[in-house]
């Protein structure tokens, strides 16, 4: 059957990134205004980063799929080769204690976020290759011969999470190995692996998790906030408490459009980590509720075009491009609503900065490529 652009997914991202805008023009602006005497300049810097990414989906739209299969690898290598780049003195930009952006000039470059496309591209070449029929190992040749075929697929899995990890944690950036890890170990337990693989990654994951905490006492205090926020409620647990007064403060309908008082230096981070809290408390629960509902309507058109795809690799790239939009959605949500720890995680299509817009644009563009010609 002939196959068309998903026009429901297309007005959906058109949905977000409007509402994201809209919101942000409003929400920028006391800062703006503190800063540069002007309070539209953070609005028309993300309208520039904006416009990047709708050129850059566009052509993602347009690329042939078997390219992106084919250079998988090549795109992977480089957005490694940039991560250690970042990690050299005078080269990287450091933040709060992060090493994780470039300068080029018109403005600073993640390369941790690029990884969230290169590797999921990477994995489902890789998955897919492996379940080729001609394939010398992998899947195929294992369930033939009734046995697991750890040399050809669970241990080039694992290499491939360690480098990964390694790379994200020197700078550090444990949040986005959190979401770029759980969306590859879906991707790779839905590609029909059996399921001891996903739970020894999965016990493994934890033991590295309480192994990075346990080193580095920032994260042990996120923890603790997270559980005890109101033993430092003017101190480390003032950003999670802000958030909850943000979110509490809008009730049902909300205060009205512009209207927040959290955003006038009360609320940390307002314009990108806790952007849900001053949109709970602008448009109050029903904007809330809206806001999931369109991230979950995202992760149902996703998994349908997945569904539809017509071979592995096209199949595997969009159920991880959607995993990992949705994740990230959901726990900057679930973290605004103090029901995980503070991590820095930006809202897609809503957060100010320009990495994860143009990633997520170029992301969709991927998508609805895969949903006409996949």
């Amino acid at each position: 059957m002939k196959k068309h652009l998903n026009y429901h997914l297309l007005f959906l991202v058109t949905t977000l990134v409007v509402f994201g805008i809209l919101f942000l023009s409003t929400l920028s602006a006391p800062i703006s205004l503190k800063f540069f005497n002007n309070t539209n300049y953070y609005l028309m810097h993300q309208l520039y980063l904006l416009l990047a990414g709708v050129i850059l989906a566009i052509v993602a739209y347009k690329v042939p799929l078997n390219y992106f299969k084919k250079f998988a690898p090549v795109l992977l290598l480089a957005n490694f080769l940039l991560l250690v780049i970042v990690l050299l003195p005078g080269v990287g930009i450091k933040f709060w204690g992060a090493k994780r952006w470039i300068n080029i000039g018109i403005g600073l470059f993640q390369p941790s976020e690029i990884l969230k496309i290169t590797s999921i591209l990477y994995l489902s070449a890789l998955v897919s290759n492996k379940l080729s029929e001609n394939s010398k190992g992998g899947w195929i040749l294992a369930v033939k011969k009734g046995y697991h075929n750890i040399k050809y697929v669970f241990v080039p899995f694992i290499i491939f999470l360690v480098i990964i990890s390694v790379l994200l944690a020197l700078q550090p950036d444990i949040s986005t190995l959190g979401i770029i890890g759980l969306t590859l170990v879906l991707m790779y337990f839905f590609a029909g692996t059996p399921i001891w693989n996903t739970v020894a990654i999965f016990l493994v994951a934890l033991v590295g998790l309480f192994t990075l905490i346990k080193f580095e006492p920032y994260r042990l205090d996120r923890w603790l906030v997270f559980l005890h926020p109101n033993a430092d409620p003017l101190g480390s647990g003032w950003q999670m408490k802000q958030s909850l007064i943000a979110i509490g403060s809008g009730g049902f309908f909300g205060k009205g459009w512009g209207m927040s008082v959290q955003k006038f230096d009360f609320l940390p981070q307002a314009m990108s980590d806790s952007i849900f809290a001053i949109l709970g408390e602008e448009t109050g629960i029903i904007g809330c509720l809206f806001v999931v509902a369109l991230f979950i309507y995202f992760l149902w058109l996703g998994v349908k075009i997945a569904k539809s795809s017509n071979n592995k690799f096209s199949q595997l790239s969009a159920l991880g491009i959607t995993f990992w939009i949705t994740i990230q959605a959901l726990l900057n949500i679930a973290a605004n609503l103090s029901i995980v720890p503070l991590s820095g995680i930006p809202l897609p299509f809503f957060s100010y900065g320009g990495s994860h817009l143009i990633t997520e644009l170029i992301g969709v563009g991927i998508l609805l490529n895969i949903s006409k010609n996949g």
